[in-house]
Order: structure tokens, then C-alpha cells, then sequence
């Protein structure tokens, strides 16, 4: 299994694909396969370097204080392991919260920035979901089953729980065949959420920078639109109709079709 020393933890990777590299940040509590959907058609152009965030995976899960700051430095660290001078970077959810910070405090290191279900630093709404979901993780005495009970009714929309249902329970299923960390890892992971505040490192964005919603995403809505395109030079804005916030399983062909248009963009 390819793993690499970085930062003091040991970070578990998988690669796919040729062409320049893409570096795929996952979100929270998940593995680095959450992109499988992805990297069957990025791996097409890209080089796909897809990692287990500490806390998460395969990676180590050391006790103390997460942040998504630190995440940021992993990546960085892990991409100086791995070799990878400067690579495109994609990441939802926590893996946009680190990968704003990665690109603002090591911008040679990014050569494009994809932020999906992103925002620029935790309000009380969002502080109150995901403290929602460490006393479910903590009632139930599993991360699989809290992700699955907890957060999917975040992440799709009404719709696609009543029209495909068989569709959520193999997402179910995938997501109880990965490895999943201890409820205190997924604490200290999700702590990290809480607290996240990158508001002011947006202007150090210089990558071309993709920032993508769901339209019915209530937990990263809308709301976070303006703070980070106006934050970020010349950043362009995508709203997935239909979607929650994970539109990465809701509508798999549009995501992959108008973020690869982003990515090729900016190859060379």
C-alpha cells in the first residue's frame, strides 16, 4: 500500500491515471475512494493523487488539536514526499476548507483550485449541524453509521432519498465497506470543521479557482457564494440545480462534465 512519512504522520495515498497531477482532498469522516465517481474520468487527463486526511483512512489518527490549517500543511508535506511539485487541487466540503488553505499559504504548490461545497470560515449554522453529528457519532458509537444516519440527509436532496432509493443504500453499502476511524478520531477531525476561519486568507489565492454549489446545499449553502468569489481573484461560480451537498453522487455526469472543463482549462 503506498504510504509516504509526511508531517510527522504516515499519509496513505492511491494514484491513477496520466497527465499532470490532481491532488483530491477528501471530505469529512471519508476516505480517499469518495472519489471514485471522479477519477474514473479525471484520471482520463490527470495524474490522480487522491490521500487519506489525518483522522480519516488509512492515515494515522494522533491525538491533539485538528485544524483545517493543519490539514493544509499535510498535504503540502505530503506532496514534497510524494514528489509532486505543483499539482491541481480539488476538494469538497473539508477537503475545500483545507485546500483554500493550501492554496493560500503555498500557492507554487497549486496550480488550480476546485472548491466544492466550500465555505471561508464556520458560521453558527454550520457549527450546530456538525455538533449534531459528533452527539449521533458519540449515541451510536460509530462514525459508518452516524455518516450514513447523520449526514446523508445533508447531503441529498428529499428527492433522490424518495426516487432512488436502492441508489442510497449502495451508497450505504460503499460506505460501510471503507475504513472508517474511532468516534474520538471523528471528534477531533470534526473539531476541526467547527472552528475553521480561512476568511482572511482568501485574497492570498493566486490559482485559477472553480467554487461549485448545490443549489438546496443548506449545510455549505449559498450563502458562502459571494464571501469566497469575492474573495478570490477571478474565481468562477457553478451551482448544481437539483443538488444538496454532495453533488458528486446526485448528479455524477453534469459534476464531472462542468468540473473537468474547469481542470482541462488549466492544464499546460
Amino acid at each position: 500500500m503506498p504510504v509516504v512519512r509526511a508531517n510527522d504522520i504516515d499519509i496513505y495515498y492511491e494514484v491513477t491515471g496520466e497527465g499532470e497531477p490532481l491532488v483530491l482532498i477528501p471530505y469529512l469522516a471519508a476516505d480517499q475512494a469518495c472519489y471514485a465517481f471522479q477519477v474514473a474520468e479525471y484520471a482520463k487527463h490527470f495524474t490522480c493523487f487522491t490521500v487519506d486526511l489525518r483522522g480519516a483512512g488509512l492515515t494515522d489518527k494522533p491525538e491533539g488539536t485538528y485544524t483545517t490549517e493543519l490539514f493544509a500543511d499535510d498535504v503540502a508535506a505530503f506532496m514534497q514526499a510524494a514528489g509532486i511539485d505543483r499539482a491541481h487541487v480539488s476538494g469538497l466540503s473539508l477537503g475545500a476548507a483545507a485546500g483554500i488553505w493550501l492554496a493560500a499559504k503555498y500557492p507554487d504548490r497549486v496550480k488550480s483550485l476546485s472548491l466544492h461545497s466550500a465555505w471561508p470560515a464556520t458560521d453558527a449554522y454550520l457549527k450546530a449541524v456538525v455538533e449534531s453529528w459528533q452527539t449521533v457519532a458519540q449515541g451510536l458509537g460509530s462514525v459508518t453509521e452516524m455518516v450514513i444516519k447523520g449526514i446523508f440527509p445533508w447531503c441529498f436532496t428529499p428527492e433522490l432519498y424518495v426516487t432512488r432509493p436502492d441508489y442510497i443504500d449502495g451508497l450505504a453499502d460503499f460506505v460501510r465497506g471503507r475504513p472508517m476511524a474511532s468516534v474520538e478520531a471523528f471528534l477531533r477531525q470534526s473539531n476541526a470543521v467547527i472552528t475553521h476561519d480561512a476568511a482572511a486568507q482568501l485574497q492570498q489565492i493566486q490559482a485559477p479557482t472553480q467554487v461549485t454549489f448545490g443549489q438546496h446545499d443548506a449545510v455549505t449553502s449559498t450563502r458562502f457564494a459571494a464571501p469566497l468569489t469575492d474573495g478570490i481573484k477571478d474565481a468562477e461560480l457553478v451551482v448544481f440545480e437539483g443538488c444538496s451537498h454532495a453533488p458528486i453522487y446526485e448528479n455524477v455526469e453534469d459534476f464531472n462534465q462542468r468540473t473537468l472543463a474547469f481542470l482541462t482549462r488549466n492544464i499546460g
